[in-house]
């Protein structure tokens, strides 16, 4: 179980390709599009369920939703298959390009795209006209690809960060703990107030990336997810150079640019940085690496817009049941269905009628509950700030080349055209 993946998914659109062409062929189905079969007619028949790493530890939950829409549709036969955490997406792409894919499969965004712009993934909007009013608007549209018309998932969970702040620090170096920063401006500028207080002290230990430049308004790809487009905005060279500015004044650890960089979570839990980010149960695991921490840590709403990280339950349109496939996909995903699944992991539901759930929306007056809070309130907007088609080779390459340009090595302006050119070649010839 993960809140999000990164894969190579250009290497995966050239790995389909061949298989794709081959199954259009048979299916009569045309690149892009979720296939000749339709989720019209009765749900019966035997259909297999996939799903990732989630098993043994939540076997009897995926048994019981199991057991419970086999009795709701009692000619429908369900097969669960659950597959290991390390090499899914590879698993799935083997399946794909071998016409084996399981009926419903269980993908996050990034791994379903490649398999949506080939055509092995039933448009699921085509037979559910109820999915705008039943899921979280950024979850489904996770699931609706640039180049591509239709839906190829139903969101099933979700997770997103809020923001948490040593209070102590900020007490000792003059800044607020009532009033921590809400934008990436404040956090400059409080920043810059730590520092001055407290020279070996530091609030903020990152340097920015893809999702900074979106929250800066930056277009990152263009309409078609065919080109980035990042390096066109004078934003993106302004923001880096803010960052480049802040690190030359040491509002930063100097080690944020090493390759042995710990990291602004380990940092925090450290109590060497004053700020990190987290999903909403995150506190537990920093009192428990760090007791002094216990009782010293404030929780904040995620600087800017809050990011979203979604898992979802896909239908393959060469399944010879898309009408059983769907039915399920949707059961599991029902309100129902996911808050119970919410009560027993850390994750949040996907359905709008869950948000008014006591459970994540009722703070008890501790810290782990307003976490909670924030974290559902903030699903309400929540959305995905790194386009799936940028895969880690590529951001990996951009990380390198921003390091470059904060230390000095190469203006902003360079860097992100050094990026842009090779992530696009990554791209058109994935």
């Amino acid at each position: 179980m993960r809140p999000t993946t990164r894969t190579t998914t250009s290497r995966a659109i050239a790995l389909l390709a061949g298989a794709a062409a081959t199954a259009l062929v048979l299916t009569g189905c045309s690149s892009g599009s979720s296939g000749a079969s339709t989720g019209s007619g009765d749900v019966s028949g035997s259909i297999t369920l996939q799903t990732w790493a989630l098993t043994p530890t939540y076997t009897d939950y995926l048994n019981g939703v199991v057991k419970d829409f086999e009795a709701k549709y009692p000619k429908a036969k369900v097969k669960l298959v659950d597959q290991p955490g390390d090499g899914y997406a590879d698993k799935v792409l083997s399946q794909a390009s071998s016409n084996s894919l399981p009926d419903v499969i269980n993908l996050p965004p990034d791994i379903a795209l490649p398999l949506a712009k080939r055509g092995f993934l039933q448009d699921v909007a085509k037979d559910d006209t109820k999915l705008s009013s039943t899921y979280v608007k950024g979850a489904l549209a996770a699931y609706n690809y640039k180049g591509v018309d239709g839906t190829f998932g139903y969101p099933w969970y979700l997770n997103t960060d809020v923001d948490y702040w040593n209070k102590t620090m900020f007490q000792k170096c003059g800044l607020d703990p009532a009033d921590p920063p809400k934008t990436t401006d404040e956090l400059f500028s409080q920043a810059e107030t730590m520092h001055q207080k407290c020279p070996d002290d530091y609030l903020m230990s990152r340097k920015p990336g893809l999702s900074d430049f979106s929250l800066a308004g930056v277009k990152i790809i263009n309409d078609q997810g065919t080109k980035f487009t990042f390096a066109n905005s004078s934003k993106a060279a302004d923001l880096i150079a803010k960052y480049a500015k802040a690190y030359k004044e040491g509002l930063m650890p100097s080690s944020v640019l090493n390759t042995d960089y710990l990291g602004n979570s380990t940092l925090f839990t450290q109590g060497k940085v004053a700020w990190t980010t987290g999903g909403a149960t995150a506190i537990s695991d920093f009192e428990k690496n760090n007791p002094s921490l216990k009782g010293n840590i404030i929780v904040s709403p995620a600087l800017d817009n809050p990011p979203l990280y979604v898992q979802g339950l896909s239908v393959s349109a060469k399944s010879k049941h898309v009408a059983t496939a769907e039915a399920l996909a949707r059961f599991m995903t029902d309100a129902k269905n996911q808050e119970a699944f919410a009560h027993l992991v850390n994750i949040f539901p996907s359905t709008t009628s869950s948000q008014s759930d006591p459970y994540f929306s009722k703070d008890d007056g501790t810290v782990e509950a307003k976490a909670r809070v924030l974290a559902n309130d903030a699903l309400k907007t929540a959305k995905n700030l790194n386009p799936v088609e940028a895969n880690s080779a590529m951001t990996d390459f951009l990380d390198q080349q921003i390091a470059l340009a904060m230390k000095g090595g190469t203006t902003p302006e360079k860097a992100l055209q050094t990026a842009q050119t090779k992530m696009n070649t990554l791209l058109a010839n994935g």
